[in-house]
């Protein structure tokens, strides 16, 4: 809401804003108009007074009094005849009132002489507009009447649309009026605005870009948290199950006579062997989230790492739940790298263990090492390519239907990506639905 406001006041502001600066500009074109009338009419007395008639000599003269101008005529004979005797008001401008009266006399006296040159009224009144900075691409000026009927017309003028008019009155009387066409000056307006306008087009830009990225930190994080809510649910789900069964086991031992049995005894205590394994799985997967990357502190020294691969290797081909087939391929007697011993071992299993779980009744993994890399193959269901650049994320997992015999928590691959990171390592995976999956460890 005060995004709204404050965007609305943007806007009041700008169209305040072109208002004043438009006004201004009207002013400045009348004013270009007035100088225009007085240099036109100066131009005409100029060529009158190479005029002569043979017959007499016209010359005048003016009588300042505190508030009385007298203006008359001497002729030839040298009589003198006072043509305008006016009283000036003293609430007007005593300067305006002179030029106003100037301008009416020297009209009465040379439109009936020399009549207006339009043309050259053009370019003198072109000529005051770039004065001002205004430069518009179309000038004309013409005549008209206090009816707006054209008096003197302008044949430059063919098109009287899409045109800003202003008009002046022109000669004694107020009885005519110069009529000024001209091409719209919302250029000139917008160019005297464009530092404003670029600021608040910037701001603008700025608020769309900011809010955007909060909406989209918004949705992250509320994704998120709902991965977290998730988690916690299959977590806590996961965990009390291992407890029940082992406690329904331990509580049989306990209640019923299984000692005399030993099939029994062996059953209910394999049982809770493997609840209790399966405890310590989720036990390390919990701490291998909590584990953050800047605190993740790992004892890394140079060693064989042939040995780990291998024991890895036999010791997941033991689980008897799958036919499991797993091959250890390397043309190297020994591979050193700096690693951390137990957080590798950690790694190698997690992703071996994925290659068991998401594949059919016969799994068949091969790892090959050599020099620095170590590749984990598998033949299992793959990873489809859209979901490909998140597996290593935080609580991410591939949607794999109703299926109910997949379970996970999302922080197996991205505890791999930290922990191969952390060893100055990379890791990558090439991955295609229905034909397994490819895993790459590159290590120093």
């Amino acid at each position: 809401m005060a995004a709204i406001v404050v965007f609305a006041l943007n806007c009041y502001y700008l169209a305040t804003l072109y208002l004043s600066i438009s006004e201004d500009v009207n002013r400045e074109v009348l004013s270009a108009m007035v100088d225009t009338d007085i240099d036109d009419l100066w131009e005409r007395a100029t060529e009158c007074s190479r005029l002569h008639d043979g017959e007499r000599t016209i010359s005048g003269r003016l009588n300042l009094g505190s508030d009385t101008v007298v203006m008359s005529v001497t002729e030839e004979e040298g009589k003198e005849r006072i043509v305008n005797h006016l009283r000036f008001m003293k609430t007007e401008s005593f300067g305006n009132q002179m030029m106003a009266e100037m301008s009416e006399q020297m009209h009465g006296q040379m439109d009936s002489i020399l009549p207006i040159n339009l043309r050259k009224t053009d370019s003198i009144f072109r000529y005051h507009l770039a004065e001002r900075g205004l430069r518009p691409e179309f000038v004309a000026v013409e005549l008209v009447d206090s009816a707006g009927k054209t008096i003197i017309e302008n044949h430059r003028i063919t098109d009287t649309e899409n045109f800003d008019v202003f008009e002046l009155p022109y000669g004694p009387g107020g009885r005519y009026f110069y009529r000024a066409y001209v091409t719209p000056l919302v250029r000139h307006i917008l160019k005297q605005m464009s530092g404003v306008i670029l600021t608040t087009l910037l701001m603008i830009v700025i608020f769309i870009v900011g809010f955007r990225y909060l909406l989209v930190t918004v949705a992250k994080l509320r994704t998120i948290e709902e991965m977290k809510d998730d988690f916690t649910g299959n977590m806590t789900h996961e965990l009390k199950t291992p407890i029940a069964i082992a406690y329904s086991a331990n509580d049989a031992l306990l209640n019923f006579d299984y000692a005399n049995d030993p099939g029994k005894k062996e059953a209910y205590l394999k049982i809770a062997l493997k609840q209790l394994d399966k405890l310590s799985e989720l036990v390390e997967s919990i701490l291998a989230v909590s584990m953050e990357r800047r605190n993740m502190k790992l004892s890394v020294r140079r060693m064989d790492i042939l040995p780990i691969i291998r024991e890895v290797a036999e010791v997941q081909q033991m689980r008897g739940e799958k036919e499991i087939r797993i091959r250890v391929e390397t043309s190297e007697k020994e591979i050193i790298a700096e690693v951390d011993k137990s957080h590798l071992t950690n790694v190698l299993n997690n992703l071996v263990d994925n290659a068991i779980k998401y594949s059919g009744d016969e799994v068949e993994i091969v790892i090959s090492c050599d020099r620095g890399r170590i590749v984990v193959s598998d033949n299992g269901i793959g990873i489809p390519s859209k979901n490909l650049p998140y597996i290593f994320d935080k609580f991410y997992r591939v949607p794999h239907g109703n299926r109910q015999d997949i379970r996970g928590y999302g922080i197996g691959l991205y505890y791999v990506r930290q922990t191969i990171e952390q060893m100055g390592g990379t890791i990558s995976v090439e991955s295609t639905s229905g034909k397994g999956s490819r895993f790459t460890i590159t290590l120093n």
